[in-house]
């Protein structure tokens, strides 16, 4: 099939571009970066903007930096900026393991980061970062900036707190130290799907002893998050298996599964059982 008709807005500045949401955001505008979820959708006319602000024409979105304490990146950075680190230490392997789950290589090549994290899709691999490290979300509009931090800012299935006339211009991550390990697991049933689960975990050693512990799970729900049980559990204990399989014990019991046609709620409670273990013995190692 091919898309409905529309009208492509190609803006040079921020301030054109939020001024063009301002305009059709409440008429079926919706914005183009990567295009990599927008455009399928609406070649099977399961979304019928009548207007497109392609924004990749705004060179201000097209960067990233860091201070040493945050990696801000911009609206249209690509999936495939992170496949060499992008920072130096742990922050830059976390997203260099990260990325190479996403999707095949011609969509990370294209798709950008702030897109998937608008798109809120549960089992993004980015929003998961998002929730995990406490990421905050920088919102556009003619009525200035506002900051959310992640976990305001996912509300559901592909549903966040965006107004229409709001552009996601800029998420900020915090850069976790060199001292932190990181471990990743996702399921999916063939390379490139979409994760039926994913788990993200990073914590530091103090004394032999967990601290800071943040687990994170995707895709097992309706939108990402930590899960506080599961960081309760490996709080100030050793780093070894019965310690990761209590923990992963408590992630499962934790969760509200989504049921769908690929899984019911009790294999997808296993699944997170076992990629939070998984990815507890890969911060480990």
């Amino acid at each position: 099939m091919k898309s409905a008709p529309f009208v492509r807005h190609v803006p040079k500045t921020v301030d054109e571009a939020v001024g063009m949401l301002a305009e059709f955001g409440t008429e079926e505008g919706r914005v183009l970066a990567g295009g990599q979820s927008l455009v399928p959708i609406m070649a099977f006319r399961l979304a019928r903007p009548a207007h497109l602000i392609d924004i990749n024409k705004v060179a201000e979105l097209a960067r990233q930096s860091s201070d040493g304490k945050t990696l801000s990146i911009g609206a249209v950075v690509r999936h495939a900026a992170f496949h060499r680190p992008a920072v130096d230490g742990a922050m830059g392997r976390l997203l260099a393991t990260v990325v190479r789950h996403i999707a095949h290589y011609p969509i990370r090549v294209r798709g950008t980061f702030c897109g998937s994290i608008a798109h809120a899709d549960p089992a993004s691999e980015w929003c998961l970062v998002a929730a995990t490290l406490g990421a905050e979300m920088v919102a556009t509009s003619k009525r200035g900036k506002r900051v959310v931090v992640a976990n305001d800012f996912f509300e559901g299935i592909m549903s966040t707190v965006l107004a229409e006339d709001e552009l996601l211009t800029e998420v900020r991550l915090p850069i976790i130290s060199d001292q932190t390990r990181f471990g990743f697991q996702e399921f999916n049933r063939r390379a490139g799907d979409f994760a039926i689960a994913s788990a993200l975990v990073t914590y530091r050693l103090a004394d032999g002893l967990i601290v800071e512990p943040r687990v994170g799970l995707g895709g097992a729900e309706a939108r990402p998050r930590r899960i506080a049980e599961a960081e309760a559990v490996l709080l100030k204990r050793p780093p070894e298996g019965d310690t990761f399989r209590a923990a992963a014990e408590a992630a499962a019991d934790a969760i509200d599964p989504i049921e769908d046609i690929q899984s019911d709620a009790e294999y997808r409670r296993d699944l997170v059982r076992a990629i939070t273990r998984r990815a507890l013995e890969h911060a480990a190692q």
